[in-house]
């Protein structure tokens, strides 16, 4: 018995289709899709959501030093005039030495990142940035579910569509 529906696609395509709609679910919480793609949703997402709540405190901080260059009140990058061994005057780029604190994963909590990072494709929000669905697991939904055993989704039953009388259903995270 196949593990995956095979959904009247070839696997390339079907891969896909399963990748933009589970990141759609994550990103927006909710997606209209055909029932048997619904369900090949649910599962792969239902697994995600647990091991992002299995994973969600895995993680050190760690202060970083590192060098940016130096700006004035314009935002723009200041210039300092430095002669070389040849006697060539040239302009170089200030720098100043920052230091600021990042979250260094465990290696476990790495290895599910690298997981969700396989089924999840980088989004973007309304005011046009990169998103990683992936931070979103961990940062916003994974706490949200923290008391839950299981049960992350639903499946809601439409009706047919109109054009091709396919049965359609709307998954949502609970």
């Amino acid at each position: 018995m196949p593990a995956n529906r095979r959904l009247g696609r070839a696997h390339d395509q079907r891969m896909a289709i399963l990748k933009n709609l589970t990141t759609a679910l994550i990103m927006n919480g909710k997606v209209v899709t055909t029932v048997a793609r619904a369900k090949e949703i649910q599962k792969i997402s239902e697994k995600l959501i647990s091991q992002a709540i299995r994973e969600k405190d895995n993680f050190t901080s760690k202060e970083v030093t590192y060098s940016a260059a130096k700006l004035d009140s314009k935002g723009k990058k200041v210039l300092v005039s430095k002669t070389s061994k040849n006697g060539n005057v040239f302009d170089v780029v200030d720098r100043e030495v920052k230091k600021k604190a990042v979250q260094v994963d465990a290696a476990s909590r790495l290895a599910a990142r690298k997981n969700m990072m396989r089924w999840l494709r980088k989004s973007h929000d309304e005011e046009g940035n990169t998103v990683n669905p992936a931070n979103k697991l961990f940062d916003e939904i994974a706490p949200r579910f923290a008391g839950r055993q299981g049960g992350y989704t639903r499946i809601i039953k439409l009706g047919t569509r109109r054009g091709d009388a396919s049965e359609m259903a709307q998954i949502e995270l609970v």
